[in-house]
Parts: structure tokens; sequence; C-alpha cells
């Protein structure tokens, strides 16, 4: 059965049901959130019954980092309460419950929602603490055929974990189209669970988090040591122990721990630490102070303001209890690691040190395999569900068994027994069986992942039809590699050029592989892709080489790589076959030139795109100027008697101060990317879904734009601009140098000549596939053109006016 999901109600407005709200609007579901009535609301007052579900909401938007991709999608959720709205569910696809963690309440609302759900409607619980099976308890039979646990992890937006749990009433076609819901349209990483106390993710991060505590607190491990050490360099986030803390909320923290202890009285290593006197004592304590964290502006960071009114976090003394100022820990161990590249690489320099630094990252990394191989099979049959909710979960660079097969099983197994730390014993069975790793490899690639349950190797199934590029490295499908690039054959009449310098900078290289991907392009492919599988699709030119040409006047090398770029974007703009570029993470400055030249872009949801060369003292000059003035003022310019200042203004402020889009839909609004272009809300179908656009474009008979003039706006609108720039120096707002880049950048916009003619229109012409860039000033009244061969410009500060 087909089960689609165009309609969804959420009950329950606090942080989590909110925050899913907004992201079922970030993907385009209109969604009814519903919360309770307060007790005294008047019946004839709309806004006091709605007073819950409106503050919660209102929290949600107002929330940083920002819930809703866009402001303009919060049209797509209505508001409303469990009393006069509750009718909406009956016109619900998806209903889910996301309310107090009391089960005789959520089964009370179950009642409710199986006497006038719609037959085929799903409905889930978001619970993370009470048993999913027996919140159905008593329901009809298509009820429970249709009834699971989705438990999300919040930040719903940014975190990808999705735990799936169905009972055993659950029909397989509803798990099925619910795991295919929360991978292609919420673009989540779906975790599919058994109905064991906390799923996965909670289970082991309370397992795991109760040991650290306790054992930080009988080692004397400060708050500013433990953040140091638990972060990066053990591949995981900045935000490492004490922080994350403080941003789930210690109260949160403790509520979920306290929850999860009765439910497991079997697991006695978990038992050992969530009963912990030391870790207890210290909990009571910040909830009795009301420090819980992020929302108090006080945990175990505190939000201070010193004697200049700047904002600094004070660290709290875990033996005095008191907020100090942080200090800035140094170990022999973190220096010798850090940078070390690869993760299983830097573990090996702590694990082998033997400093204050190295016991602490020992005893985590020890701890957390022994826990981990204890849970299962209770939890998950084999290691990949664990290691998918860690990553996913908690932003860990790596899974806690992938990151044991990278340290060698075998010898790290030895040096967890000599600490104390034994795993569960089918890891030495597995071992004298002759299985070395938890997962099987082929080359580079996982082919298979260790089944504790079968004892061998249960094969991982690869998605038809996906692009993986670590699948076609060092294959006959490697076309083309350089040091920053390459280029492979992806199927189907599809090429696809892959950035790989450090934080994918532009350089050389790239501008290589990239013209001979576009040489190719017109014999020998239908289409092309300009993506990879990094964090960040790109972060721009190399400004470094730019500072440094200019300070040894390489005013030649300058002027060759600002034509290379130019020259690289107008060739994949006017291509004769469509060039689909795939944005993800960061696409500033060139990065960001590169894609609003393509024919189509598929971006991934979480792209954080803009021009930010402002922001370094230079002016955009891969062409992305030009492109800003061709989206945001051409079409204003060419209607009779149109005012184009508020279209000119938008074009400068965005270029002016470097402004950055914070989510694709957020660019599409600043004109980045067009109306046409497509969001992928999963990254990592992203290059999938470019290559077929590529294909889509091809059978659509895709035709190159004809090439257009850009204008520009003269001697009125260059004031305009020019007095905006002084006003905001001199408000302090910029400094001198910003407001002569900024008159420069108004310059461009507005093509002021200094004579009375410059009076009529004028337009910027953007010749493809030629060195230059070449400006046509026209006037009304004289039909001939001036022309400006760049060639004949020498020095940096004329060169970065061109656009």
């Amino acid at each position: 059965m087909n089960y689609n999901i165009n309609k969804a109600v959420i009950i329950g407005s606090g942080t989590m049901g909110a925050a899913i709200a907004a992201h079922l609007a970030n993907i385009g579901v209109p969604v009814t959130l519903l919360d309770i009535v307060p007790k005294d609301a008047p019946a004839d007052n709309k806004a006091a019954r709605n007073k819950i579900v409106n503050e919660g909401w209102d929290r949600c938007i107002k929330a940083r980092p920002a819930n809703l991709m866009s402001d303009e999608l919060k049209t797509l959720v209505t508001l409303g309460n469990l009393e006069d709205d509750f009718g909406v569910v009956a016109e619900a696809d998806w209903i889910l419950e996301v309310i107090v963690e009391n089960l005789k309440i959520k089964q009370d609302l179950m009642v409710r929602i199986d006497e006038i759900r719609k037959p085929n409607a799903i409905v889930a619980t978001n619970t993370s603490g009470i048993p999913v099976y027996s919140i159905a308890e008593g329901r009809s039979k298509e009820f429970k055929k249709h009834f699971l646990g989705m438990h999300f992890f919040n930040p719903p937006r940014y975190l990808k974990l999705l735990e799936i749990i169905p009972t055993a009433d659950t029909s397989k076609d509803v798990v099925e189209a619910m795991a295919r819901f929360g991978e292609y349209r919420l673009g989540k990483g779906v975790v599919l669970c058994k109905d064991t106390p906390n799923f996965i993710g909670n289970r082991v991060a309370f397992g795991t988090g109760a040991f650290a505590l306790d054992f930080i607190l009988n080692n004397d491990y400060s708050v500013d040591e433990v953040d140091a050490l638990t972060g990066p360099i053990m591949g995981r986030p900045k935000t490492a122990t004490f922080r994350l803390i403080d941003l789930v909320g210690v109260d949160v923290w403790d509520h979920v721990g306290k929850n999860l202890a009765p439910l497991i009285p079997h697991d006695k290593l978990g038992q050992k630490y969530l009963a912990a006197e030391k870790p207890r004592k210290l909990m009571d304590t910040l909830l009795e102070r009301k420090w819980l964290g992020n929302k108090t502006k006080v945990g175990f960071y505190k939000e201070v303001r010193d004697a200049e009114g700047k904002k600094q976090f004070y660290s709290l003394d875990l033996n005095t209890l008191e907020h100090v100022p942080a200090g800035k820990p140094r170990f022999d161990s973190v220096k010798a690691a850090k940078d070390v590249e690869g993760l299983g690489d830097r573990l090996k320099v702590m694990l082998d040190a033997d400093d204050k630094a190295a016991k602490l990252v020992k005893a985590l990394t020890y701890q957390s395999f022994q826990y981990v191989s204890t849970i299962i099979p209770e939890v998950a049959d084999t290691v990949k569900p664990i290691d998918d909710a860690v990553r996913w979960g908690f932003m860990h660079e790596a899974g806690p068994f992938e990151i044991w097969d990278m340290l060698g099983v075998q010898e790290t197994v030895k040096q967890m027994k000599k600490e104390g730390y034994a795993p569960a014993k089918w890891v030495d069975e597995m071992l004298k069986a002759g299985v070395e790793t938890f997962y099987q490899y082929k080359g580079a690639n996982v082919v298979g992942v260790y089944d504790v349950v079968k004892k061998k190797y249960a094969k991982l199934k690869q998605p038809e039809g996906f692009v993986f590029l670590k699948d076609l490295r060092s294959t006959k499908k490697e076309i083309s590699k350089n040091a920053g690039a390459s280029l492979y054959d992806v199927g189907d009449g599809v090429a696809l050029v892959e950035f790989h310098t450090k934080m994918n900078a532009l350089d050389d290289d790239i501008f290589a592989i990239t013209s001979e991907a576009l040489d190719r392009l017109e014999n020998e492919f239908d289409g092309l892709v300009v993506g990879n599988e990094g964090d960040n699709f790109s972060a721009g030119a190399n400004l470094f080489m730019v500072v440094v040409a200019a300070q040894q006047g390489m005013w030649d090398q300058l002027d060759g790589a600002i034509r290379r770029l130019q020259s690289m974007n107008m060739r994949m703009r006017y291509s004769p076959k469509p060039v689909v570029v795939a944005p993800a993470g960061l696409a500033l400055g060139g990065g960001c030139e590169v894609t609003m030249h393509a024919s189509r872009v598929v971006a991934a949801a979480e792209t954080y795109i803009g021009l930010v060369e402002l922001g370094a003292g230079v002016i955009p000059a891969g062409a992305g100027t030009k492109e800003y003035m061709r989206r945001i003022i051409n079409p204003i310019m060419k209607v009779d008697g149109a005012e184009p200042f508020p279209f000119i203004q938008k074009a400068f402020l965005q270029i002016g101060q470097a402004k950055v889009a914070t989510s694709a839909e957020e660019a599409r609004g600043m004109g980045i990317l067009n109306p046409q272009d497509r969001v992928i809300a999963n990254r990592d179908h992203l290059l999938t879904e470019a290559k077929k656009e590529v294909l889509h474009l091809v059978a659509s008979g895709y035709r190159a734009p004809a090439p257009e003039l850009i204008y520009a706006a003269g001697r009125d609108m260059f004031g305009a601009m020019k007095i905006g720039a002084w006003a905001f120096k001199e408000g302090h707002y910029i400094t001198e140098y910003d407001s002569h880049i900024a008159t420069k950048l108004a310059h461009i916009i507005a093509w002021r000549r200094h004579h009375q003619a410059d009076m009529g229109f004028r337009a910027i012409y953007s010749r493809p596939r030629t060195r230059s860039l070449f400006i046509v000033v026209r006037r009304r009244k004289d039909p001939g053109e001036n022309v400006v061969d760049l060639a004949k410009w020498k020095t940096v500060k004329e060169l970065m006016l061109v656009s």
C-alpha cells in the first residue's frame, strides 16, 4: 500500500514538537501544531485558548540556530488547540505525539486519535523512555497496524538521526513507508530499533556519559580540560561533554538518566554509573540552583560580560561549584596528536601516551567500546545501527565500532583488558573464529558487517543507481586527477568534477580539471555535475595566494587567476550541454560564484552560501557581482518607469555586507538560487539527484541561455550608494577601508563615467568563453559602443573592480 504524507499534525508544542513542525515546513509539508488549552482560558477567547501553542511556536521561531530554513516557510504551520481544533486529526496522513512522558496521558490521547483518524493515517510517538508498544495498548487492530515510534533528536533540523521503532503489530508497509519518508523527505539517517529502553542513541549516550562524569569527578579533571579533550581531537563536535549537557539542558539530561536507570536492571555496567554518588550530588546541586545550561545562561558554563561589555564564558569549578574564568589547558599528548591526519591515527597517538589527557581519552575510548559491545544483541544484532546512531545523533566523526576497527580490534582488546574494560564475550568469540574486524572491507570500501547472532558477516546492500565517489576512486571510472580535483565518469553519459583541496578552496588544479571536463563535455558526455562528498562545497578562492601575489607585485599572475575563474564560470553558464552544480555546507566567495553559473543547481538543504569577499577587503571578481546584477537589478531595469533603487540597494547590501544564506531556501530568496533550482534534504543523496537532474535536462532538450546585457543604473544611483557607504562609516558601523571598497562596488553597479553623458542607461555584457570580461557602455543618444579591455588593467585595485 502507498502512504503519502501530504498533511501532518504534531501534538505537543514544546521544544521538540515545535521544532519538528518547523522541519516539516522546511520540506514543504503543511502541518498543524496542537497543544492543550490553559485551564483558565475563556471559551470565547481564541488567543487565550491558544496561549500555550502560540508561546511554544514563538520560542521555536526565535531559537538560534534557526529551526526554519526560511522565515517565509512559517506559513505552512497552523496553530491550534486540542479542544477546538482536534478535528484536523481526521484529515492528517501522519499524526505525531510529542507530549509529556506520562504513559497514562499518552494512552488517553491515543484513544481520541483512534476514534477519528482516517483508515490509512499513520500515528507515531516521539517518546524516548516509554516502551512504544505500551502506548498503543487497548487500541483497535487497525490503529496498532499503523502505529510506531519515531524518535527525533534535537534540534531535528540539524541532527540527522531518526530512530524508527515498530511494535510487533506494526505493518511492514508502514515501517517501510515511514523509513522512506524519513530518509528521502525529512533528510534523515534512519535507524530501525528494537523496542528497548531509550532505544540506541540515548542508551549509548547515557551508558557512556554516566561513566564519563564519574571518572571525571573521581580523577580531578576540570570542565575546561574535559571539553578540550572530548571535542574534535576525539572526532566529536566542539560541544564536547559539558557544553553538550548545557545545550541539551541539565534538567533534560538528568531526567533522561533517571528514567533510564529503573528500565535496565539487567545492565550492570549502566547501573553502576547511573547511580554513582558524585555525579548524582553534582546534578542535584545544579538543579537546586536552577543552573540548567543554555536556557538559563548558566550551567557548566556561565555567560558574563567584561568591563567593556563583551560576552565571555566562565566555566564551573567542579570542586568549589563556582564559575571562574576559562582556562587554556595544555598537554603534551594533545600537542603531538593535533596535527595528525585521520581519526584513527590521531587516537593512536593519544592512547600511546601517558599524561593526564591521555588517561582520560583512554578511559573514555575503552569504556565506550566495552559498553556498546555489551548491549548487543539486546538493542541491535549488528554493530552498524549503533555506529549510525552515534554518528547521526551526536555528530561524531565515526561510531565506536568504526573507531575500534581503525585502531585494530585484537590489539585494542588486549589494551582494554589491561586497563580493566574487558569487552563482551562475543568479541573474543569473533576473534577466535578468525574474524578480525567488525566491518568487512573490499579495498577502502565497506561491503559487510558482522552479525553477532548469525556469527558471520552480513552483506551491506548499496542502493541501486546511487553515486558514491568512494566507489569510483582508483577505478577506470576516474578519468583524470591532480592534487586539487578529479574527473569521473558516473555513467549514463554524465561526468562529474570533484574538488578535494583543503576546504575545497579554488586553485589552478581545480581550474585545470574543470576546464578539461568542459572540453570533454563537448564530445564525450551529455552533461556534467560539479560536486563532492566533503563537508563543504568550496570555501572560495585561496585568499592567502591573492595577498602574497599582491604583496609581491605579481599582477600578471593575479590577472591570470581572475581570468581563469571568470572563463571557467562563463563557460559553464553558456555550455551547450547542461552543467549541474551541487553545493553543500560552505559555498563561499568563489564557491558561490561557481554555483551561480550552473545550468541548474541541486543544493543540499544545509548549504551556507554567499559572496563574502568584501569581508576580506576585496570585491567578488569571478563574475559573481555581474551575476547579482543580472538576477536582481536587470529585471526591474527592463521595465519602463520602474523605480530601481530598492533592487540596487538589495544587491549592494548583499555583496557589501558579505551576507551568507543560512540555508538553500534562504539562498533562493536572496537570488543566489533560482526558482527552478532544487533543494535536497538528505546530503547523502545530493550527487545522485544532481546526476538525475542532468539526465532530466538532457531529456527535456536543454539549450544554453542567450547572452544578456547587464544594466547599470547611472549617476544618481551611484550617488545614493556612495552616500549610504559614507553614512555607515560615519556611524562607525564600517571602517574607512570598508567604505572605500563599498564605493568601488557602487561604481561597478552604477558604472559611472565622469561626464554629463552618463545620464543614459548602460549595460555590462559578459561574452562566453572569452579570456576577458568586456564592459560596454550604451548611451540613449549614441548607439556606439565604448569597450574597455581588461588586458590593459595592471593593478590589484583595478582588478578587484572586475565582476
